[in-house]
């Protein structure tokens, strides 16, 4: 096969890529928002998915945001 037979599925290819990290960044994004914004959905998360929530506290932690996880768990244990 000669190389511009190749360009076409090299092109398809990188923006198959690209499309999939967009999607994964917007998706991470709204899933970081919503958390963010809803403690019921965190509580939601903590049942289903407690690794996502975790990092989530880690990352708020580390942009020197504290208390979050503290509260969550004050409010939920008072259920």
């Amino acid at each position: 096969m000669s190389p511009k037979t190749m360009e076409p599925l090299v092109r398809r290819l990188f923006r198959g890529v690209l499309i999939v990290e967009v999607a994964g960044v917007i998706g991470a994004y709204w899933l970081f928002h919503r958390m963010n914004t809803s403690q019921e959905f965190r509580h939601s998360m903590n049942k289903r998915f407690p690794s996502i929530l975790e990092v989530y506290y880690k990352s708020n932690e580390w942009a020197g945001i504290y208390g979050i996880r503290e509260q969550d768990q004050e409010t939920w244990s008072n259920k």
